[in-house]
């Protein structure tokens, strides 16, 4: 089930997908059957930092609807330490009250128990259906089953990215080995309600690093406003988005700061390129770039207003150069730009040139499964990339079905 295959970063760094959150020292996992999906699947992970440094950082959905484990998560990372995390599938639990957060304070305090730690030291993440209150006579004895099963192979950790899946077709999860010892490993989730602000995202990652609490807040703040914010699905911001980064120390390696957020960054880059390519129902991975903007602001605006515009999205499933519909878009953005200065690019053929028709569109070969949008405001100097995925069939029956 897994992807495998090596990605270049840089000369000193690579990504591989064949590993995750286990492979930097200190960190064990496990991913096992509970009994929260009906279906049998897996269903329940835990991953324990077993330290000797506990430095923790999360950055969570900005909806005001949030469920309660984000709600318990951002309440225990204002120590700015955990030593394990919890996290469940088959059931969101957002807006089911004040019950619903004792529920997640209750698994806390089960997990804290068995491992032998505060319940304050414990993060959780539920994800799946909203409005439904998780089974708990079935995830406290689950937890106890993820314990037994914990382990620090490869096999534990694609184990752990495997149970936290909802729509997803396959696990998503990599690994960074720098040269110098230390590494970053991290599993992702999510294939639909994604859009930047996060998504129905859930991600842990994890290094054996020797870096600060302050600075891994902050590494982790930026890296996901150039990666996991980025990315676009279908323009539905989540309850439950939730991206948590742990380090153990446990490499004895003490990082430099920005060493540390690039290489953070290039893994993040590599599992949202993971959740692009396994979107509800994607037949396009579509990737929307802004050039020469009024700021950076600006050109994110705008190519989130094409990556979400339902005319555009079907248009590229259709494999059809509709230029005129990406015009549009980019004219109902909060972007200043003159419009008889628009230049509009696709898989490289200059369809719209001066806010006209370029060559013919004929020339746009859109029938692979990769198509690249270029726009060039001419208002500036900043640029930006908005990842996104077509309108098809599949997506519509896919989310139509999701509850029943």
């Amino acid at each position: 089930m897994t992807i495998r295959g090596t990605v270049a970063v840089n000369p000193d760094t690579q990504v591989d997908r064949s590993a995750g959150v286990t492979a930097p020292a200190g960190f064990r996992a496990a991913g096992v059957i509970a009994g929260i999906k009906p279906a049998g699947k897996p269903d329940l992970t835990v991953v324990v930092n077993d330290g000797p440094y506990y430095g923790a950082a999360g950055v969570f959905t900005t909806n005001k609807v949030k469920a309660a484990p984000v709600l318990w998560s951002q309440q225990v990372l204002t120590a700015g330490k955990l030593k394990a995390v919890l996290l469940n599938s088959g059931g969101a639990n957002a807006c089911t009250g004040p019950e619903g957060f004792q529920d997640t304070h209750k698994s806390a305090e089960k997990l804290a128990e068995v491992l032998g730690a505060g319940a304050a030291e414990i993060g959780v993440c539920s994800t799946g259906l909203i409005g439904e209150r998780l089974p708990m006579d079935k995830l406290i004895p689950g937890i106890d089953a993820a314990v037994a099963a914990l382990g620090a192979t490869a096999d534990h950790s694609l184990q752990a990215a495997t149970a936290v899946m909802t729509t997803d077709n396959v696990p998503k999860q990599a690994v960074l080995t720098h040269p110098d010892g230390w590494s970053i490993g991290g599993f992702a989730k999510g294939s639909g309600m994604c859009a930047p602000n996060m998504a129905t995202m859930l991600s842990v990652i994890t290094t054996d690093a020797v870096l600060d609490q302050p600075h891994l807040d902050h590494a982790l703040r930026n890296a996901v406003g150039k990666t996991f914010n980025r990315l676009d699905v279908d323009g539905g911001t989540s309850t439950n988005d939730t991206v948590l980064l742990l380090s153990s120390g446990a490499s004895g390696i003490t990082v430099a700061a920005d060493a540390f957020e690039e290489a953070l960054t290039a893994l993040a880059a590599d599992l949202v390129k993971q959740l692009q390519a396994d979107a509800e129902g994607v037949t396009k991975h579509v990737s929307i770039t802004v050039r020469n903007a009024a700021s950076e602001a600006e050109a994110v605006a705008a190519a989130k207003v094409v990556a979400e515009d339902n005319l555009c999205k079907t248009a590229f499933f259709a494999s059809d150069p509709n230029w005129g519909r990406i015009a549009m878009a980019v004219g109902n953005a909060p972007t200043a730009f003159d419009p008889a200065l628009l230049d509009i690019t696709l898989n490289g053929a200059a369809i719209c040139v001066a806010g006209g028709k370029g060559v013919d569109r004929s020339e746009a070969d859109l029938s692979g499964p990769e198509i690249e949008v270029v726009i060039d405001l001419h208002a500036g100097s900043a640029s930006a990339t908005v990842l996104t995925t077509d309108l098809s069939h599949a997506y519509v029956e896919e989310n139509s079905a999701y509850s029943s």
